[in-house]
């Protein structure tokens, strides 16, 4: 019988290996407005469903639903406003490439939510399906925008920072926040569409802190 050579083991230096090499690549100008107008456009259509469904969330979204509960003012205006301060933490703490997407991103959700009320009207929408569809859209909605170096401000801002510093998921810190605005909401929305936004503002926190994770991600 012939004999048989085990071959030695490779040169880790000039041999296969199964380790790839983690590169990053940057999203190009075209996938990042295409990717902006997508996400701003499955949040806004994720707040639509929420307002038709009188529910509230989290974040300065859902402070802007509440105060247009409590005060009749359009959402749009609201939303802009609230956003303000947060702007400025963004050119402060996240440069000028990523304040300039958020700002781009705040005006588009701001100008798709009278267009979704003129052309998508919503009549006899089931609440707990409304909240917790328009809760996964936005989340997914954010998510792309977190892909794209962007956000719909507020909350995200401080949550990234945050991530950034410590570690600490984004999505964990914002949802500390939501759990204070969406406790607001009893003070204007009846108690059981309270339960259904606490509901589904934990839904839309677990989409990004599932998802959105240091490291996981290479692309930018």
């Amino acid at each position: 019988m012939d004999a048989v050579t085990i071959p030695a083991d490779p040169d880790p230096t000039t041999g296969p290996t199964l380790v790839f090499e983690a590169k990053t690549q940057d999203h190009s100008v075209a996938e990042d407005i295409l990717g902006i107008l997508t996400g701003t456009f499955l949040v806004s259509l994720g707040l639509h469903l929420l307002h038709a469904a009188g529910a509230v969330t989290g974040g300065t979204a859902g402070l802007s639903l509440l105060l247009g509960y409590a005060t009749g003012w359009p959402f749009w205006i609201l939303f802009a406003a609230v956003n303000l301060p947060f702007a400025l933490l963004a050119v402060w703490r996240r440069g000028w490439d990523f304040t300039i997407r958020t700002i781009v991103c705040i005006a588009l959700v701001s100008g798709l939510a009278p267009l979704h009320d003129a052309l998508f009207p919503i009549s006899g929408l089931q609440p707990l399906y409304g909240t917790l569809a328009g809760n996964l859209l936005a989340g997914v909605g954010v998510l792309i925008l977190f892909r794209h170096r962007g956000s719909v401000g507020g909350i995200n801002i401080v949550g990234l920072e945050i991530q950034d510093r410590t570690g600490f998921r984004a999505g964990w810190t914002m949802m500390i926040f939501d759990v204070l605005i969406v406790a607001l909401a009893l003070l204007v929305v009846p108690w059981p569409n309270v339960v259904m936004s606490a509901v589904g503002a934990i839904l839309l926190n677990l989409v990004l802190a599932l998802n959105h994770r240091p490291g996981r991600y290479l692309g930018r």
